[in-house]
């Protein structure tokens, strides 16, 4: 038996300790972690995202607004169950944004302003998506047909250029974005694209996130937004050589959250998890499955084919 006069100090340690943790647990504030947001206005309703972390005593905030990618708030505040921060977006031209929040039961409600527009905000936490990886795959089945656009539709009928052109998918000038009829959940994703210089297009997968397809002038993105970026959140880890008006080639695996690229045969990407929905995407659900959508909105001459996907095989 150790002495009484060691037992007790150590006791007296554990329990300040355990005081302590329960403590800092007791601090936690109710805000930190991913949120999924959708945010409705008198025109639109549109998702969101928001990452709200604690760092030594110091909020920081992380957003991906109507447009664009990921990028830090200025002025978080956290004030009990509510929190404000700041942004900016460029929505013709550069525009403030306020977003203001309250937090209950684990779910958010607020209002985001802007000098055009305001709008209400609603949120969940996102779902964490760490799915095991399947045990063995399907057979790839092939999504585009090479001869019409059976199995897509466009995300606007009225501004759609996207044709199907001697077993290419071609989107012929700028305009709507094309996705698939179906919807996926974890998949492997085979697609080949020829962009041509200053092209600019993006694969969403389930719609939410983009992997960058683009050739703008060299230099004008860094590695979290060139080519083959999980846009804003994950770049690259190796540089290849650029080919624009060449055929390229990219295959994706996504199991829950977790991405694996390869583009034209060397893995840029290797088992990352994609913490949040892309700007442009399609929506904030994203424990649900969804569509392959291509974008189409900001350059034509963008060429796509030999498209084929691998679901888990039941």
């Amino acid at each position: 038996m150790k002495p009484l006069c060691l037992v007790l100090p150590l006791c007296l340690v554990l329990i300040v300790s355990a005081g302590l943790a329960q403590g800092q647990k007791a601090e936690r504030s109710p805000f930190t972690g991913r949120w999924d947001l959708t945010i409705t206005t008198p025109n639109d309703t549109y998702p969101s995202w928001m990452e709200f972390q604690d760092k030594g005593g110091a909020p920081e905030v992380r957003v991906v607004g109507r447009v664009a990618s990921v990028h830090p708030a200025k002025d978080v505040k956290v004030e009990g169950s509510r929190l404000t921060f700041a942004t900016s977006e460029w929505l013709d031209g550069q525009k403030p944004v306020a977003w203001e929040f309250t937090v209950e039961n684990g779910k958010l409600t607020g209002v985001q302003k802007r000098p055009d527009i305001q709008g209400a905000i609603t949120g969940v936490h996102a779902p964490p998506l760490k799915h095991k990886p399947p045990p063995e795959w399907a057979s790839p089945e092939t999504i585009f047909n090479g001869k019409d656009l059976a199995g897509w539709k466009p995300d606007d009928a009225s501004k759609n250029n996207w044709k199907a052109i001697g077993g290419e998918l071609v989107n012929q000038a700028a305009g709507a974005n094309i996705l698939t009829t179906r919807s996926f959940d974890d998949f492997k994703l085979h697609i080949e694209y020829n962009c041509p210089d200053k092209g600019n297009s993006g694969v969403y997968l389930r719609g939410r996130y983009e992997i960058q397809v683009e050739y703008e002038s060299a230099g004008t993105e860094d590695g979290f937004h060139g080519m083959g970026s999980i846009y804003g959140f994950l770049a690259p880890k190796a540089d290849l050589p650029r080919k624009p008006g060449e055929w390229e080639s990219f295959d994706v695996t996504l199991v829950g959250r977790t991405v694996t690229v390869v583009r034209n045969g060397v893995t840029t990407i290797q088992h990352q998890e994609i913490p949040g929905i892309t700007g442009g995407a399609l929506n904030s659900r994203e424990g649900a499955s969804g569509p392959l959508l291509i974008q189409g909105d900001h350059t034509g001459g963008m060429k796509y084919r030999k498209i084929t996907i691998a679901v888990p095989k039941k």
